[in-house]
């Protein structure tokens, strides 16, 4: 995420959330493991990232 433009992480309420300019994007707590393809998808959603834009990531 910071490799597109997004600060954080900032702490708040049950998760936290990293920003670009007027986006806010929840992320999941730390936690062993990798996270699920669809959770994964929904976060790249509200960040507006596309699939192609992550896999250069």
């Amino acid at each position: 995420m910071k490799k597109n433009g997004f600060t954080g992480p900032f702490a708040g309420g049950k998760h936290q959330f990293m920003k670009k300019e007027s986006l806010k994007v929840r992320i999941p707590n730390p936690h062993q493991g990798d996270i699920s393809s669809g959770l994964l998808i929904r976060i790249l959603k509200q960040a507006e990232i596309s699939k192609e834009q992550w896999d250069v990531l």
